[in-house]
């Protein structure tokens, strides 16, 4: 099948449906819009979600995925936007945005994108073999591609969900979130609990967490996540190195840690915030790039005098200059489900600090190239390990060089090929029943 796809079928060839939406995959606590998406194919294939860019992990890993798919696959998208893909890989459906609140554009998204596929396929001709949904973003997803399961995530953050720990005028968007959350759930019970779902899980403990939650463990499927080693890598982000930690203002004796993040509160950043003060430690410093409200972390940082040590950054479109940097990355996360930002740390030789809510802590080999925190909240066992690396220069090296070696295995390609045998199986069983 060449790169290049039709506008549409209209020689009435099947096609394969592939729908992803980011709303569902999002913990942000801003209520920013996270983008459009697209849609694959097989003879011609579609695929569905808000937005499509390389900013977003979630955006990032379909991208990836559909550039190579799109070698074997006709690939149509439905989104409201598109960006960071190579022109004639995929015919884009445009889905038109509404103004409001994120759960109702949500909801928006969900009906429309089966209206203008019921519209194509009843009045365009376009039949398709199969619809992929990178989360729960419709409720007819032939293979559903599991970024994070919203029950679990509930249970590992419900304190930050009270309004009595929440401050009176964040309410508004603390009821939103919780309206959100609730919808969500609400779709993933009915999707995830259909016995010929074929569900795609990027790690081991979502795996468990949907058999957990959901009984299922019929047509389950894990595939990691890859890293484009190129882009990530100790040569590049050793080249920037001087001209990034110059640009940040860092001394040569610093210790610099990176947190990339767009929800904090889930990604643990109280946590490191202790950790950091427990070791009473001036060279020590954090830079934390993202979206998401610093706020509610000025107090603690103005009573503990740590406010010239932490740095709220915003995201960069190199974001191999926050790597280049850093001497550690920390996620000592509530709830993660495959954060890329670990993965691409280690890759660039980076000692990586995670915790065993984060997918991501299945690859780390902890104490050989990086460490595994059992507990997120345990912010005196996180102080040790980072008091170990910088202490010791050479095991901090040491475990970077291993870190970069044991990611090297996980790559894009890899993870194209995988997700392409569990499309193919989906193909075979659909042809065997007819």
């Amino acid at each position: 099948m060449a790169n290049m796809v039709r506008e549409s079928a209209e020689d009435g060839s099947s096609e394969s449906v592939i729908i992803l939406t980011a709303y569902i995959l999002s913990a942000t606590t801003d209520g920013r819009d996270p983008r459009d998406k697209w849609a694959i194919d097989s003879g011609a294939s579609r695929f569905i979600t808000p937005f499509l860019d390389k900013q977003h992990g979630t955006e990032r890993c379909i991208i990836e995925e559909l550039d190579r798919l799109a070698d074997d696959y006709e690939i149509h998208v439905y989104s409201k936007r598109v960006e960071d893909i190579a022109p004639g890989k995929i015919t884009w459906h445009r889905i038109p945005d509404i103004p409001g609140p994120f759960a109702l554009r949500y909801v928006w998204f969900f009906a429309a994108n089966h209206f203008y596929r019921w519209r194509d396929r009843r009045f365009r001709r376009l039949d398709f073999d199969l619809v992929l949904s990178p989360g729960v973003n419709c409720l007819d997803a032939d293979v559903i591609i599991c970024h994070i399961v919203i029950r679990a995530f509930l249970k590992n953050i419900q304190h930050s969900l009270r309004f009595r720990t929440t401050r009176l005028r964040s309410w508004p968007l603390l009821l939103h979130r919780r309206l959100f959350y609730r919808i969500v759930a609400t779709a993933e019970k009915f999707a995830y609990s259909r016995q010929d779902l074929y569900l795609v899980v990027l790690t081991n403990i979502m795996g468990r967490d949907v058999q957990r939650n959901f009984g299922k463990s019929r047509l389950l499927f894990q595939s990691y996540c890859g890293i484009d080693s190129q882009k990530f890598s100790p040569a590049v982000c050793g080249s920037l190195r001087a001209e990034a930690r110059r640009s940040l203002g860092l001394r040569p004796d610093d210790f610099l840690i990176l947190m990339l993040s767009n929800d904090l509160i889930t990604k643990g950043l109280r946590c490191l915030l202790e950790a950091v003060q427990l070791l009473q430690n001036p060279s020590v410093r954090i830079i934390v790039a993202g979206h998401d409200d610093s706020a509610p972390y000025h107090k603690f940082l103005r009573e503990n005098s740590m406010e010239s040590r932490v740095h709220f950054l915003p995201v960069r479109p190199d974001v191999e200059f926050y790597y280049a940097a850093a001497d550690l990355y920390a996620a000592p996360s509530l709830y993660d489900g495959y954060p890329l930002p670990v993965s691409e740390a280690m890759s660039c030789g980076i000692p990586a600090i995670a915790s065993t809510h984060a997918g991501t802590s299945e690859i780390i080999r902890d104490g050989e190239d990086g460490f595994v925190l059992a507990d997120p909240a345990d912010s005196a066992s996180l102080a040790r390990m980072i008091q170990k690396l910088v202490d010791d220069p050479a095991l901090s090296a040491r475990m970077g060089a291993n870190a970069s070696r044991n990611v090297a295995q996980f790559t894009w390609d890899r993870n194209a090929a995988e997700l392409k045998v569990i499309l193919e199986a989906f193909l075979a069983s659909r042809e065997n029943t007819r």
